[in-house]
């Protein structure tokens, strides 16, 4: 009966270390956004674009 115990709570507390890691890991981690292309705004750049 303690053995079950036992085991249950050492899995417990891997799971939970593995989670913190885990969290650690992607607050450290480094977010880029990639730049947008430059979209035209008014019909009449829309025009200019489809007559190049």
């Amino acid at each position: 009966m303690y053995t079950v115990l036992v085991i249950s709570i050492i899995i417990v507390f891997i799971v939970l270390i593995l989670a913190l890691i885990t969290t650690s890991k992607a607050y450290g981690f480094k977010h880029t956004i990639d730049e947008l292309d430059q979209q035209p705004v008014t019909q009449k750049e829309i025009d200019t674009q489809k007559e190049e």
